[in-house]
This record gives C-alpha cells, sequence and structure tokens, in this order.
C-alpha cells in the first residue's frame, strides 16, 4: 500500500545542483511513487524541472516553483502556489545547506550571514507561512534536512554550517514542542557521508571523483558512504502516518560516523 496518497507536499530543494540524484530529488522522487503531490522548490530552476519531468515519467504528480528561500516573501510564495494546485500543505520537506570552508577566525561575517540566511533563518520565515495552515486542518509534518556535522566535528572545519545546522535541530524542536497539540510534528534528519552531487562539488583538484569517495567511505565505520536514497527512505518514515505518534526527533542516518 502507497504510504502518501493525496498528501501535498512541498519539497525547498528538490533539484540536484549535479549530475545524478541528490537528497531533495530522491525524496520527491520516492514521495511522489508513494501517491504524494509533489511541489519541487529550488533556486535552479532547470533542476527543480528535471526532477517534475522525473516524477511525470513514473506517473507521478508534480509542479514546479522557482524561488529563493532567503527571499522575505519566500514563505507566502510557496503557501500561495500550494493552495493554488491542491488547497494546501500537508507535508514541508527542508532540503537546503549552504556551507564554507574555514574555523571562526577565518569566517569573514558576510558568509556567516549567507550561511545562516540558508540554512536556518530561510527554514524560519517558511515555517512561519506554513504552520498556520497545518493548526487549522490540525494535522501536518515539517521534516528538517540537517547534518551529522551539527552533533560530530570532522577533520575539515566548516565552522557557520556546523552551528547553522545544530541551530536548525533546535528550531525543529521549538516547533514540535509548540504544535504538538494540532498534531503537527517536526523532525530532523541528520544525513551523513551521502553521496551526492553536492558533495562531488568539494573534490579538490588534486583528487579524483573516486578517490575523494574512497577517502570519505573510509571514515565511516560501515565502510561505505550512503545514497540519497537512504535519506529519502528515512524522511519518508517521517512524511507517513506510521510516525503519527514521532515528533522532537533527531535521526542519524550515517553509518555510524558520529559513534
Amino acid at each position: 500500500m502507497k504510504r502518501l496518497v493525496g498528501k501535498r507536499v512541498a519539497i525547498i530543494g528538490a533539484g540536484s545542483c549535479g549530475e545524478g540524484v541528490g537528497n531533495g530529488k530522491a525524496m520527491a522522487i520516492l514521495f511522489a511513487e508513494q501517491g504524494g503531490k509533489i511541489l519541487c522548490i529550488d533556486t535552479d530552476q532547470k533542476a527543480a524541472d528535471q526532477t517534475v519531468k522525473e516524477i511525470e515519467k513514473r506517473g507521478g504528480e508534480a509542479a514546479i516553483l522557482h524561488v529563493d528561500i532567503t527571499d522575505i516573501q519566500a514563505g507566502k510564495l510557496v503557501m500561495k502556489k500550494a493552495n493554488d494546485l491542491w488547497g494546501g500543505i500537508d507535508i514541508l520537506v527542508y532540503n537546503v545547506g549552504k556551507s564554507n570552508q574555514g574555523g571562526v577566525l577565518e569566517t569573514e561575517l558576510n558568509d556567516w550571514k549567507e550561511v545562516f540566511d540558508i540554512n536556518l533563518t530561510g527554514a524560519f520565515m517558511l515555517v512561519k507561512e506554513v504552520l498556520p495552515f497545518m493548526r487549522s486542518q490540525k494535522q501536518g509534518s515539517i521534516i528538517f534536512i540537517s547534518s551529522v556535522a551539527a552533533v560530530y566535528s570532522s577533520p575539515y572545519s566548516y565552522a557557520p554550517y556546523e552551528i547553522s545546522k545544530s541551530a536548525l535541530i533546535k528550531l525543529s524542536e521549538t516547533i514540535a514542542r509548540e504544535n504538538a497539540q494540532f498534531q503537527i510534528r517536526c523532525n530532523s534528519i541528520l544525513p551523513g557521508m551521502i553521496d551526492t552531487p553536492h558533495a562531488k562539488q568539494f573534490i579538490k583538484k588534486k583528487k579524483t571523483s573516486d578517490e575523494f569517495s574512497k577517502e570519505r567511505a573510509l571514515m565511516v565505520p560501515m565502510q561505505r558512504q550512503g545514497s540519497p536514497w537512504d535519506i529519502a527512505k528515512s524522511a519518508l518514515y517521517f512524511a507517513s502516518d506510521e510516525s503519527a505518534y514521532v515528533t522532537g526527533n533527531i535521526l542519524k542516518v550515517d553509518g555510524g560516523l558520529s559513534l
């Protein structure tokens, strides 16, 4: 039996930033296969359009919204589009992330603000627009894609990314507590070393893709990277009614990296 039949889903970051499938695209495809109606939202219109086409090719229902989530009007635009299409939102997934390498001393204020605007403030502004509707219908599921970097210190220093993703978890817990009486759930997923187009953007010039992948895999107790489909399947649990009594949770999908 399909687990999201008729559910109205908005996925922020539904496109892939390169060749292959990223976490957002995998979630959009899987949720559509499970019967959901997917609003694919991304700053990259071409990438979001490719996700929509893939969903439609598989017989699913999807639409596109090109918007910058740091725009103060973004939340209103998302809610309006979902209302115009399907009369609202049942499931909201916030799957965007910006990372600039460097510790506290190396990080410039503008870089700090840019990362926080995308990783945290965008989620805050979006949820403020979606929550009133979810409260009115007395149900909803909000899923934040954080990062294992929020709870695990890697050899690479990305201070603004790590700190903002940690704050995103606390935002999720606060939303969960404040909205539990309305049967609105909010949970966080913490991906570890996932083999995505986004991750491959960080390949150093002196390393091949294979060398980069092997280096990442060796850091993980399971000795391999995860797949975007691992994240999608975990998110499906939080999106579905199977987790109807689960809120404020943190799910690490990291092959044991944070142990």
